[in-house]
């Protein structure tokens, strides 16, 4: 490790705890800002971590406060991990850490979602990221890292390009087995992201939620319910390729989009039916986050999630009538909560 850094993660939720837990480890310096019970007993007994790594219990180099006036010293890195519709009450409340930020960003799912952080710190601080680490908060100060990508997490400069900060961030989450990498265009990262985010979450909590027992695997292998999948998957694809980007698969093996887009429907269907078969072997239970929400009677993050590829297939002049319908029925969920 060439710098020992501060990074301050404002939302530690299980991801946040994930994260900020082996970047400790590695060790930085972290303080995580969250609910008084998670800070509590962080501060007390330490953040226990499960999952892909096994067991550990991290102490050294770890911090928990609830509010961001409560943070000490200069922040190399904040990183916002609140759910989408606080992250303007966050950042309004981390407005006495200005001074002390020398670099913010965001890992939050879907794009646009900097602009926030550039009326907070100014857009000579913030940069872009991106990660699809799997963390969930089993109890206050109990996380399950449950799933990770060969590659995942992406930073890099909103206006194009890398830089030593975006290089010296990439270089602390892979130290702390979260393999990462410093990349040119961070935008398109971003927005496949949000397509692969957005098509998964669109199919699974407009499709399986009516039923609290079904789970990915369940809808996906049903041919009725692969075609659905395939259906908004290419319709978001189209958009994001009439936006001027290719499909990378940046967080493959999770997204396929490479391969959904260079198939014929029926091959696509094929292959999210061979996927089901193959997850019904692994780990069930496996859901996204928008369908857990719907399932536990919470509100959605649809709107942040779905708008933005609905106002870029709408200026580009592509149809994407299955996408849409399911932002419809989610939405109508939320309203009714």
């Amino acid at each position: 490790m060439k710098k020992k850094l501060h990074i301050c993660i404002h939302g530690a939720g299980g991801l946040g705890s994930v994260i900020g837990g082996y970047l400790a480890k590695s060790g930085h310096q972290v303080t995580l800002i969250g609910r008084q019970a998670h800070a509590d007993a962080i501060n007390q007994k330490g953040l226990q971590m499960v999952g892909r790594l096994g067991d550990m219990l991290i102490k050294d180099n770890l911090s928990a406060v609830t509010v961001p006036d409560q943070v000490e010293g200069v922040i190399d890195y904040y990183i916002l991990l609140t759910k989408a519709k606080d992250a303007r009450t966050a950042l309004n409340d981390a407005e006495v850490l200005v001074n002390q930020v020398n670099c913010a960003l965001t890992m939050q799912n879907g794009v646009g979602k900097e602009a926030l952080l550039i009326e907070r710190f100014g857009v000579e601080k913030v940069i872009g990221g991106s990660t699809i680490e799997g963390g969930t908060l089993l109890a206050p100060g109990k996380v399950n890292n449950h799933v990770s990508a060969p590659i995942t997490a992406f930073f890099g400069e909103l206006d194009g390009g890398t830089t030593e900060r975006t290089e010296l961030l990439a270089e602390a989450f892979s130290g702390a087995n979260l393999k990462a990498e410093s990349v040119d265009d961070i935008n398109h990262v971003l927005w496949e992201k949000a397509v692969q985010v957005s098509g998964a979450s669109a199919w699974a909590a407009s499709t399986l939620s009516a039923n609290p027992a079904l789970d990915y695997a369940d809808g996906i292998s049903v041919r009725e319910g692969a075609e659905h999948y395939v259906t908004i998957a290419k319709e978001l694809i189209d958009a994001y390729k009439a936006m001027g980007y290719v499909p990378q698969d940046f967080y493959a093996p999770f997204s396929f989009l490479k391969v959904l887009d260079d198939a014929t429907f029926e091959d696509a269907v094929q292959v999210c039916l061979d996927l089901g078969v193959h997850m019904k072997t692994l780990r069930r239970g496996i859901r996204t986050s928008m369908h857990e929400d719907v399932i536990n009677g919470k509100l959605t993050e649809v709107d942040a999630l779905f708008l933005p590829l609905i106002e870029a297939a709408k200026e580009n002049n592509v149809a994407i009538p299955t996408f849409v319908g399911a932002y419809r029925v989610i939405k109508t969920i939320d309203s009714l909560r």
